[in-house]
Protein backbone atom coordinates (compact mmCIF):
# COMPACT_ATOMS: atom_id res chain seq x y z
CA UNK A 1 0.00 0.00 0.00
CA UNK A 2 1.10 3.06 -1.23
CA UNK A 3 1.82 6.30 1.74
CA UNK A 4 1.85 9.77 0.65
CA UNK A 5 5.12 11.48 0.85
CA UNK A 6 5.77 14.37 3.06
CA UNK A 7 6.80 17.77 1.48
CA UNK A 8 10.21 18.89 3.05
CA UNK A 9 8.36 21.93 4.39
CA UNK A 10 6.48 20.08 6.73
CA UNK A 11 8.84 16.96 7.82
CA UNK A 12 9.12 16.44 11.52
CA UNK A 13 12.98 15.44 11.92
CA UNK A 14 14.25 13.95 14.85
CA UNK A 15 14.57 15.97 18.03
CA UNK A 16 18.39 16.10 17.84
CA UNK A 17 18.40 17.42 14.49
CA UNK A 18 15.41 19.86 15.52
CA UNK A 19 17.71 21.42 17.69
CA UNK A 20 20.90 21.36 15.97
CA UNK A 21 19.22 23.23 12.90
CA UNK A 22 17.42 25.44 14.92
CA UNK A 23 20.25 26.37 16.77
CA UNK A 24 22.34 27.16 13.68
CA UNK A 25 19.50 29.45 12.12
CA UNK A 26 19.14 31.43 15.69
CA UNK A 27 23.35 31.97 15.93
CA UNK A 28 22.96 33.50 12.24
CA UNK A 29 20.05 35.94 13.14
CA UNK A 30 21.00 36.74 17.03
CA UNK A 31 23.62 39.55 16.16
CA UNK A 32 20.14 41.17 13.96
CA UNK A 33 17.72 40.23 16.48
CA UNK A 34 19.38 42.73 19.36
CA UNK A 35 20.60 45.45 16.57
CA UNK A 36 17.37 47.06 17.00
CA UNK A 37 17.24 47.47 20.19
CA UNK A 38 20.47 48.57 21.29
CA UNK A 39 20.46 51.36 18.73
CA UNK A 40 16.87 52.52 20.24
CA UNK A 41 18.02 52.53 23.19
CA UNK A 42 21.22 54.02 22.66
CA UNK A 43 19.30 57.35 20.43
CA UNK A 44 16.71 57.65 23.06
CA UNK A 45 19.04 57.64 26.37
CA UNK A 46 17.70 54.65 27.59
CA UNK A 47 19.68 53.06 30.94
CA UNK A 48 21.27 49.94 30.46
CA UNK A 49 19.04 48.17 32.39
CA UNK A 50 15.71 49.65 30.11
CA UNK A 51 17.76 48.91 27.28
CA UNK A 52 18.19 45.04 28.56
CA UNK A 53 14.38 45.01 29.17
CA UNK A 54 14.05 45.54 25.38
CA UNK A 55 16.88 42.93 24.60
CA UNK A 56 14.71 40.33 26.24
CA UNK A 57 11.26 41.10 25.35
CA UNK A 58 12.51 41.53 21.86
CA UNK A 59 14.22 37.75 21.97
CA UNK A 60 10.46 36.40 23.78
CA UNK A 61 8.28 38.12 21.27
CA UNK A 62 10.62 37.22 18.14
CA UNK A 63 10.35 33.79 19.25
CA UNK A 64 6.63 33.54 19.63
CA UNK A 65 6.57 35.77 16.27
CA UNK A 66 8.64 32.71 14.08
CA UNK A 67 6.23 30.02 15.84
CA UNK A 68 3.05 31.37 14.24
CA UNK A 69 4.74 32.35 11.05
CA UNK A 70 6.35 28.96 10.77
CA UNK A 71 3.54 26.39 12.96
CA UNK A 72 0.77 28.90 11.58
CA UNK A 73 -3.24 28.58 13.13
CA UNK A 74 -6.70 29.33 11.20
CA UNK A 75 -5.21 32.09 8.64
CA UNK A 76 -2.33 33.34 10.68
CA UNK A 77 1.03 32.32 9.61
CA UNK A 78 3.00 31.41 5.73
CA UNK A 79 3.77 27.62 7.62
CA UNK A 80 6.98 27.92 5.74
CA UNK A 81 10.85 28.41 7.22
CA UNK A 82 10.00 32.04 7.98
CA UNK A 83 12.52 33.14 11.13
CA UNK A 84 11.23 36.35 12.42
CA UNK A 85 12.63 39.28 13.97
CA UNK A 86 12.53 42.96 14.32
CA UNK A 87 12.42 44.98 11.27
CA UNK A 88 15.34 47.23 10.45
CA UNK A 89 12.87 49.24 8.32
CA UNK A 90 10.78 50.79 11.65
CA UNK A 91 14.37 51.94 13.65
CA UNK A 92 14.66 55.00 11.44
CA UNK A 93 10.69 55.62 12.32
CA UNK A 94 10.97 54.75 15.78
CA UNK A 95 13.76 56.74 16.61
CA UNK A 96 12.01 59.76 15.22
CA UNK A 97 8.93 59.10 16.87
CA UNK A 98 10.69 58.42 20.80
CA UNK A 99 12.55 61.55 20.17
CA UNK A 100 9.43 63.74 19.58
CA UNK A 101 6.82 62.05 21.18
CA UNK A 102 8.33 59.88 23.34
CA UNK A 103 8.71 55.75 24.06
CA UNK A 104 5.24 54.81 24.74
CA UNK A 105 4.11 56.68 21.74
CA UNK A 106 6.37 54.27 19.79
CA UNK A 107 4.67 51.32 21.19
CA UNK A 108 1.05 53.00 20.74
CA UNK A 109 2.23 53.63 16.90
CA UNK A 110 3.50 49.75 16.85
CA UNK A 111 0.60 48.38 18.13
CA UNK A 112 -1.69 50.28 16.13
CA UNK A 113 0.55 50.04 12.76
CA UNK A 114 -0.22 45.93 13.33
CA UNK A 115 -3.53 46.27 13.31
CA UNK A 116 -3.69 48.34 10.26
CA UNK A 117 -1.79 45.56 8.73
CA UNK A 118 -3.76 42.49 10.05
CA UNK A 119 -6.84 45.21 8.28
CA UNK A 120 -5.39 44.97 4.94
CA UNK A 121 -3.44 42.01 4.56
CA UNK A 122 -6.36 40.36 2.14
CA UNK A 123 -5.94 43.46 0.11
CA UNK A 124 -2.15 43.34 -0.09
CA UNK A 125 -1.95 39.88 -0.51
CA UNK A 126 -4.02 40.17 -4.24
CA UNK A 127 -0.90 41.96 -5.53
CA UNK A 128 0.68 38.75 -6.02
CA UNK A 129 -0.20 38.43 -9.95
CA UNK A 130 2.57 41.64 -10.26
CA UNK A 131 5.77 39.14 -9.31
CA UNK A 132 6.20 37.08 -12.49
CA UNK A 133 9.38 35.32 -12.26
CA UNK A 134 11.37 38.22 -14.03
CA UNK A 135 9.97 40.23 -11.05
CA UNK A 136 11.03 37.27 -8.34
CA UNK A 137 14.72 36.96 -9.90
CA UNK A 138 15.17 40.65 -9.65
CA UNK A 139 14.06 40.91 -6.41
CA UNK A 140 16.21 37.76 -4.51
CA UNK A 141 19.28 38.83 -6.24
CA UNK A 142 18.58 42.27 -4.83
CA UNK A 143 18.28 40.24 -1.31
CA UNK A 144 21.42 38.61 -1.60
CA UNK A 145 23.50 41.71 -2.87
CA UNK A 146 22.30 43.94 -0.38
CA UNK A 147 22.99 41.94 2.42
CA UNK A 148 26.45 42.07 2.03
CA UNK A 149 27.00 44.95 4.08
CA UNK A 150 26.14 43.23 6.88
CA UNK A 151 28.56 40.61 5.95
CA UNK A 152 31.36 43.28 5.82
CA UNK A 153 30.33 44.73 9.32
CA UNK A 154 30.42 41.76 10.95
CA UNK A 155 33.51 40.22 9.17
CA UNK A 156 35.82 43.44 10.38
CA UNK A 157 34.58 43.25 13.59
CA UNK A 158 31.29 44.52 14.28
CA UNK A 159 31.98 48.31 15.12
CA UNK A 160 33.13 50.57 11.67
CA UNK A 161 34.55 53.20 14.01
CA UNK A 162 36.39 51.54 16.29
CA UNK A 163 39.82 51.86 16.09
CA UNK A 164 39.97 47.56 15.58
CA UNK A 165 37.67 47.43 12.79
CA UNK A 166 39.77 45.73 10.10
CA UNK A 167 42.16 44.71 12.07
CA UNK A 168 44.10 41.34 10.07
CA UNK A 169 42.99 39.58 13.38
CA UNK A 170 39.38 39.76 12.59
CA UNK A 171 40.01 39.46 8.71
CA UNK A 172 41.91 36.29 9.10
CA UNK A 173 39.19 34.87 11.68
CA UNK A 174 36.57 35.55 9.47
CA UNK A 175 38.59 33.69 6.47
CA UNK A 176 39.34 30.79 8.46
CA UNK A 177 35.39 30.25 9.26
CA UNK A 178 35.14 30.36 5.60
CA UNK A 179 37.22 27.84 5.46
CA UNK A 180 35.98 25.43 7.68
CA UNK A 181 32.34 26.12 6.59
CA UNK A 182 33.62 25.41 3.00
CA UNK A 183 35.44 22.42 4.05
CA UNK A 184 32.79 20.56 5.89
CA UNK A 185 30.09 21.55 2.73
CA UNK A 186 32.25 20.00 0.65
CA UNK A 187 34.09 16.87 2.45
CA UNK A 188 30.88 16.14 4.07
CA UNK A 189 27.10 15.26 3.40
CA UNK A 190 23.68 14.40 5.33
CA UNK A 191 23.34 15.80 8.55
CA UNK A 192 27.10 16.75 9.09
CA UNK A 193 27.42 18.54 5.76
CA UNK A 194 24.14 20.60 6.47
CA UNK A 195 25.30 22.06 9.70
CA UNK A 196 28.45 23.24 8.37
CA UNK A 197 27.82 26.88 9.16
CA UNK A 198 27.18 25.50 12.22
CA UNK A 199 30.72 23.62 12.72
CA UNK A 200 32.35 26.81 11.34
CA UNK A 201 30.94 29.35 13.54
CA UNK A 202 31.92 26.68 16.34
CA UNK A 203 35.39 26.58 14.98
CA UNK A 204 35.44 29.96 14.67
CA UNK A 205 34.48 30.76 18.29
CA UNK A 206 37.22 28.08 19.72
CA UNK A 207 40.10 30.13 17.60
CA UNK A 208 38.44 33.47 18.95
CA UNK A 209 39.01 31.91 22.02
CA UNK A 210 42.47 30.66 22.11
CA UNK A 211 43.80 33.92 20.67
CA UNK A 212 41.77 36.21 23.18
CA UNK A 213 39.45 37.30 21.34
CA UNK A 214 36.09 36.42 22.92
CA UNK A 215 34.48 37.76 25.57
CA UNK A 216 32.43 35.66 27.95
CA UNK A 217 31.67 38.82 30.93
CA UNK A 218 28.09 39.55 29.63
CA UNK A 219 27.14 35.62 30.57
CA UNK A 220 28.59 35.80 34.28
CA UNK A 221 26.15 39.38 34.37
CA UNK A 222 23.24 38.06 33.08
CA UNK A 223 20.51 36.59 35.04
CA UNK A 224 19.49 32.97 34.98
CA UNK A 225 15.79 34.04 34.54
CA UNK A 226 13.70 37.14 33.52
CA UNK A 227 9.96 37.95 31.65
CA UNK A 228 9.36 41.11 31.17
CA UNK A 229 6.07 42.45 32.21
CA UNK A 230 3.72 43.76 29.26
CA UNK A 231 3.73 47.88 28.89
CA UNK A 232 7.02 48.06 31.35
CA UNK A 233 7.30 51.36 30.06
CA UNK A 234 3.96 52.50 30.78
CA UNK A 235 0.65 52.54 29.18
CA UNK A 236 1.07 53.25 24.90
CA UNK A 237 -0.30 56.51 23.60
CA UNK A 238 -1.87 56.54 20.37
CA UNK A 239 -1.82 60.00 18.24
CA UNK A 240 -2.03 60.18 14.56
CA UNK A 241 1.21 61.41 13.21
CA UNK A 242 3.41 58.37 14.51
CA UNK A 243 0.34 56.12 13.45
CA UNK A 244 0.74 57.10 10.02
CA UNK A 245 4.19 57.04 10.11
CA UNK A 246 4.57 53.34 11.38
CA UNK A 247 2.32 52.11 8.94
CA UNK A 248 4.27 53.60 6.11
CA UNK A 249 7.15 51.74 7.57
CA UNK A 250 4.58 48.60 7.92
CA UNK A 251 3.72 48.65 4.13
CA UNK A 252 7.31 48.65 3.48
CA UNK A 253 7.94 45.74 5.59
CA UNK A 254 4.69 44.23 3.63
CA UNK A 255 6.67 44.53 0.41
CA UNK A 256 9.83 42.74 1.82
CA UNK A 257 8.04 40.17 3.39
CA UNK A 258 6.43 39.33 0.08
CA UNK A 259 10.40 39.03 -1.47
CA UNK A 260 11.05 36.81 1.34
CA UNK A 261 8.36 34.17 0.89
CA UNK A 262 8.50 34.18 -2.71
CA UNK A 263 12.15 33.46 -2.03
CA UNK A 264 11.77 30.92 0.20
CA UNK A 265 8.95 29.34 -1.97
CA UNK A 266 11.37 28.92 -4.67
CA UNK A 267 13.89 27.18 -2.49
CA UNK A 268 11.94 24.60 -0.68
CA UNK A 269 9.80 23.62 -3.61
CA UNK A 270 6.81 25.26 -2.45
CA UNK A 271 5.23 27.97 -4.65
CA UNK A 272 4.05 30.47 -2.39
CA UNK A 273 0.14 31.69 -3.55
CA UNK A 274 -2.08 34.67 -2.59
CA UNK A 275 -3.46 32.48 0.70
CA UNK A 276 0.27 31.97 1.49
CA UNK A 277 0.95 35.95 1.43
CA UNK A 278 -2.40 36.81 3.22
CA UNK A 279 -1.55 34.47 6.36
CA UNK A 280 1.90 35.83 6.15
CA UNK A 281 0.87 39.45 6.43
CA UNK A 282 -1.80 38.69 8.75
CA UNK A 283 0.98 36.98 11.00
CA UNK A 284 3.68 40.45 10.76
CA UNK A 285 0.37 42.28 11.95
CA UNK A 286 0.09 39.87 14.63
CA UNK A 287 3.32 39.57 15.85
CA UNK A 288 3.95 43.20 15.22
CA UNK A 289 0.66 43.96 17.89
CA UNK A 290 2.02 41.79 20.48
CA UNK A 291 5.47 43.48 19.87
CA UNK A 292 4.17 46.68 21.09
CA UNK A 293 2.14 45.37 23.64
CA UNK A 294 5.28 43.27 25.10
CA UNK A 295 7.62 46.17 24.61
CA UNK A 296 8.90 45.61 21.58
CA UNK A 297 9.19 46.08 17.55
CA UNK A 298 7.50 45.24 14.16
CA UNK A 299 8.64 42.04 12.89
CA UNK A 300 9.05 40.28 9.48
CA UNK A 301 11.17 37.35 7.74
CA UNK A 302 14.80 37.97 8.34
CA UNK A 303 16.78 37.49 4.78
CA UNK A 304 19.72 36.29 6.49
CA UNK A 305 18.37 33.05 6.86
CA UNK A 306 17.25 32.52 3.48
CA UNK A 307 20.93 31.92 2.79
CA UNK A 308 21.28 29.29 5.11
CA UNK A 309 18.38 27.37 4.17
CA UNK A 310 20.16 27.52 0.52
CA UNK A 311 23.15 26.27 1.79
CA UNK A 312 21.96 23.58 4.61
CA UNK A 313 19.10 22.28 2.21
CA UNK A 314 16.91 21.53 5.04
CA UNK A 315 13.68 22.95 4.42
CA UNK A 316 11.66 21.64 7.35
CA UNK A 317 9.32 24.62 8.82
CA UNK A 318 9.51 22.55 11.96
CA UNK A 319 13.73 23.50 12.49
CA UNK A 320 12.71 27.22 12.44
CA UNK A 321 10.28 26.46 14.76
CA UNK A 322 12.86 24.88 17.01
CA UNK A 323 14.47 28.27 16.24
CA UNK A 324 11.52 30.27 17.85
CA UNK A 325 11.25 27.99 20.61
CA UNK A 326 14.70 28.69 21.43
CA UNK A 327 14.44 31.85 21.67
CA UNK A 328 11.61 32.26 23.91
CA UNK A 329 13.91 30.38 26.11
CA UNK A 330 16.84 33.03 25.61
CA UNK A 331 14.01 35.80 26.22
CA UNK A 332 13.32 34.30 29.46
CA UNK A 333 17.18 32.58 30.32
CA UNK A 334 18.75 36.30 29.77
CA UNK A 335 22.05 33.86 30.07
CA UNK A 336 21.53 31.57 27.40
CA UNK A 337 21.11 34.61 25.17
CA UNK A 338 24.31 36.14 26.45
CA UNK A 339 26.09 32.73 25.75
CA UNK A 340 24.81 33.19 21.79
CA UNK A 341 26.13 36.47 21.93
CA UNK A 342 29.46 35.57 22.68
CA UNK A 343 30.46 34.62 19.10
CA UNK A 344 32.64 36.76 17.87
CA UNK A 345 31.23 39.55 15.02
CA UNK A 346 33.90 38.24 12.45
CA UNK A 347 32.95 34.50 12.98
CA UNK A 348 29.31 35.57 11.70
CA UNK A 349 31.13 37.79 9.23
CA UNK A 350 32.71 34.75 7.76
CA UNK A 351 29.86 32.78 7.82
CA UNK A 352 27.73 35.45 6.24
CA UNK A 353 29.77 35.87 3.10
CA UNK A 354 28.81 31.73 2.19
CA UNK A 355 24.97 32.37 3.32
CA UNK A 356 24.41 35.62 1.71
CA UNK A 357 25.97 34.73 -1.66
CA UNK A 358 24.15 31.33 -1.87
CA UNK A 359 20.81 33.80 -1.50
CA UNK A 360 22.22 35.82 -4.53
CA UNK A 361 22.43 32.08 -6.48
CA UNK A 362 19.03 31.68 -5.59
CA UNK A 363 18.19 34.92 -7.76
CA UNK A 364 20.53 33.84 -10.55
CA UNK A 365 18.88 30.51 -10.64
CA UNK A 366 15.21 32.25 -10.39
CA UNK A 367 15.79 34.36 -13.55
CA UNK A 368 17.73 31.72 -15.20
CA UNK A 369 13.86 30.38 -15.80
CA UNK A 370 13.10 33.79 -17.77
CA UNK A 371 13.28 34.48 -21.43
CA UNK A 372 15.45 37.36 -22.17
CA UNK A 373 16.04 36.87 -25.70
CA UNK A 374 13.33 38.86 -28.22
CA UNK A 375 11.40 40.05 -24.83
CA UNK A 376 12.60 43.05 -22.69
CA UNK A 377 13.58 41.04 -19.64
CA UNK A 378 17.16 41.92 -19.87
CA UNK A 379 16.45 46.15 -19.15
CA UNK A 380 13.72 45.10 -16.40
CA UNK A 381 16.42 42.93 -14.61
CA UNK A 382 19.33 45.41 -15.35
CA UNK A 383 17.65 48.44 -14.27
CA UNK A 384 16.00 47.16 -10.90
CA UNK A 385 18.90 45.57 -10.00
CA UNK A 386 20.84 48.65 -10.90
CA UNK A 387 18.17 50.98 -8.78
CA UNK A 388 17.96 48.03 -5.54
CA UNK A 389 21.80 48.35 -4.56
CA UNK A 390 22.24 52.18 -4.93
CA UNK A 391 21.11 52.63 -1.06
CA UNK A 392 23.38 50.24 -0.32
CA UNK A 393 26.67 51.40 -2.79
CA UNK A 394 26.12 54.95 -1.48
CA UNK A 395 23.88 55.66 1.65
CA UNK A 396 24.49 59.22 1.58
CA UNK A 397 22.81 59.62 -2.02
CA UNK A 398 19.71 60.25 -0.16
CA UNK A 399 20.53 62.15 2.67
CA UNK A 400 19.02 65.22 1.88
CA UNK A 401 15.85 63.31 1.83
CA UNK A 402 13.18 63.34 4.81
CA UNK A 403 10.19 61.54 6.00
CA UNK A 404 8.52 59.15 4.90
CA UNK A 405 10.62 59.61 1.52
CA UNK A 406 13.74 58.93 3.41
CA UNK A 407 12.19 55.65 4.82
CA UNK A 408 11.37 53.88 1.29
CA UNK A 409 14.68 55.49 -0.38
CA UNK A 410 16.75 53.66 2.13
CA UNK A 411 15.73 50.52 1.51
CA UNK A 412 16.77 48.73 -1.36
CA UNK A 413 14.64 45.55 -1.41
CA UNK A 414 11.34 47.69 -1.66
CA UNK A 415 13.25 50.25 -4.02
CA UNK A 416 14.43 47.58 -6.75
CA UNK A 417 11.18 45.79 -6.35
CA UNK A 418 8.97 48.74 -6.64
CA UNK A 419 10.98 49.40 -9.56
CA UNK A 420 10.97 45.73 -11.15
CA UNK A 421 7.04 45.84 -10.80
CA UNK A 422 6.68 48.88 -12.18
CA UNK A 423 8.64 48.18 -15.77
CA UNK A 424 7.04 44.87 -15.57
CA UNK A 425 4.20 46.79 -16.22
CA UNK A 426 5.14 48.92 -18.61
CA UNK A 427 7.29 46.46 -20.73
CA UNK A 428 5.02 43.62 -20.17
CA UNK A 429 1.62 44.39 -20.06
CA UNK A 430 0.17 41.58 -22.14
CA UNK A 431 1.97 39.18 -19.34
CA UNK A 432 -0.30 40.53 -16.79
CA UNK A 433 -3.27 38.98 -18.38
CA UNK A 434 -4.51 35.46 -17.10
CA UNK A 435 -4.26 33.95 -20.23
CA UNK A 436 -2.18 30.96 -21.32
CA UNK A 437 0.03 33.50 -23.71
CA UNK A 438 0.74 35.42 -20.67
CA UNK A 439 2.14 32.57 -18.30
CA UNK A 440 6.41 32.22 -18.30
CA UNK A 441 8.45 28.93 -17.18
CA UNK A 442 8.18 28.48 -13.43
CA UNK A 443 5.72 31.20 -12.64
CA UNK A 444 4.01 31.27 -9.41
CA UNK A 445 0.60 31.47 -9.41
CA UNK A 446 -1.28 33.66 -7.65
CA UNK A 447 -5.08 32.38 -7.95
CA UNK A 448 -6.53 31.66 -4.55
CA UNK A 449 -9.19 32.01 -3.12
CA UNK A 450 -8.81 34.48 -0.22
Amino acid sequence: MSTLQVHPVDEILPARQLFTFGLQHVLVMYAGAVAVPLILGSALGLTPSQVVTLINANLLTSGIATLIQTLGFWKFGARLPLIQGCSFIALAPMIMIGKEFGLTEVFGAVIAAGAITLAIAPVFSRLLRFFPPVVIGSLITIIGISLMPAAAVWLGGGHPGSAQFGAPANLLLGLATVAVTLVVYARFSGFIGNLSVLIGLFAGSLIAAAFGMTDFAQVSNAAWFELSPPMAFGMPQFSLTPILVMTLAMLVIMAETTGNCLAIGRLTGRPVDQRTLGNAFRADGLSTLLGGVFNSFPYNAFTQNTGLIALSNVKSRFVVASAGALMVLMGLFPKLGALIAAVPAPVLGGCAIVMFGMTTVAGIQELSRVQFEGTRNGIIVAVSVSVGVLPMSLPALFEHTGGALKLVLESGIFLGGVTAVVLNILLNPRRLNPGPQATEPGAVSGKCSE
